[in-house]
């Protein structure tokens, strides 16, 4: 039995380990998904030690930039942008090597823009953690302008407190890549002024659970389009599973 799973903390929020087991099941899969939950990313050696059948890793906050350093080589889209998701574990030379990769990237692109008018063409990014930096290189991809919104911003990033009724007018595009609003703190939300926002507005909130958030709920009292992080999960999961079984037909 292949052995994958999802390492990150906390991971009481997480859908993936009953989203894969699921597909397993329905497909005949001889594979297991679990959570792994590591308070820091020292323990990710002792892991390895531990469950010498893992496969497969997903990575999730707070680690999808620190796990970097304990792997053996970055796919092209996770060295752009440096920060992993995805971890193969690929045999060469007699040993196991671990390949990072970044399905955000595609999961993220690919559920926003079906969604995107003619007048998203500038966007506010909120956040500056590993899963920001997905989302900057498919606005990249796509060719939208962006900021990106930091409470302590360094260079090229602005503060919540720039975000006024002009910077939103000209932004009609509000990516929160935070956790703020996640499960269980569902009352927490990003500083915005949203009695300025527009029915000209998309927002879309990487959190997926709950299914609206705080985030979006506000923003559709003024008419805005809410997109949640459920489908883009399920696209980057798909993703990673397509990696997976690519490096075990190596």
């Amino acid at each position: 039995m292949r052995l994958f799973g999802l390492i990150g903390y906390p991971l009481g929020h997480s859908f993936s380990a009953s989203y894969f087991n699921d597909k397993f099941e329905k497909e005949g899969i001889d594979a297991e998904y679990r959570n792994f939950p590591l308070e820091k990313i020292l323990d990710f050696e002792a892991l390895l030690e531990r469950e010498p059948g893992l496969r497969g890793l997903n990575v999730t906050v707070p680690y999808k930039q620190e796990i970097i350093p304990y792997l053996d080589s970055l796919s092209a889209t996770a060295e752009a942008i440096q920060a992993v998701n995805t971890i193969s574990f690929r045999r060469s030379g007699g040993r196991m090597k671990l390949e990072g990769d970044n399905t955000d990237v595609i999961g993220f692109r690919t559920s926003l823009e079906k969604h995107l008018r003619p007048q998203h063409k500038s966007a506010l990014v909120l956040g500056t953690g590993g899963s920001s930096k997905a989302v900057l290189y498919a606005l990249r991809q796509l060719g939208l302008m962006y900021y990106q919104v930091s409470r302590t911003p360094g260079p090229e990033q602005i503060s919540y407190e720039a975000l006024d009724p002009g910077m939103l007018s000209a932004n009609t595009l509000i990516i929160n890549t935070t956790p703020l609003g996640m499960f269980p703190n569902v009352l927490s939300c990003p500083d915005l002024p949203f009695e300025a926002l527009t029915p000209d507005h998309l927002l879309f909130d990487l959190v997926y659970n709950p299914a609206k958030t705080e985030f979006l709920s506000r923003g559709e009292q003024q008419g805005a389009v809410g997109i949640n992080g459920y489908e883009m999960l399920l696209l980057q999961a798909n993703a990673s599973w397509d990696i997976w079984n690519s490096a075990y037909q190596k």
